[in-house]
C-alpha cells in the first residue's frame, strides 16, 4: 500500500513542480515582450529622429 501511495503523491508532486515552471515561462515570454516592444518604440523613434534630420540636412543643402 505504501508504494502506490508514494507514486500518487510523487505525480501531484511532478505536476506541481510543472505548474511552478511553466507559470515562470509565462512570466518570463511576457517581460521578453515588452522588451521587444520597448525596443521597436525606441527604435521607430530614432528612424523619425534620423528622418527629420536627414530633411532639416536636405533643406539647409538646397540653400547653398
Amino acid at each position: 500500500m505504501f508504494w502506490p501511495m508514494f507514486a500518487v503523491a510523487m505525480g501531484f508532486l511532478g505536476l506541481a513542480v510543472l505548474g511552478v515552471l511553466a507559470v515562470r515561462v509565462f512570466l518570463e515570454a511576457r517581460r521578453l515582450g515588452e522588451q521587444v516592444a520597448d525596443s521597436a518604440r525606441r527604435i521607430n523613434r530614432a528612424a523619425e529622429d534620423l528622418e527629420r534630420a536627414a530633411v532639416s540636412t536636405a533643406r539647409a543643402a538646397d540653400a547653398l
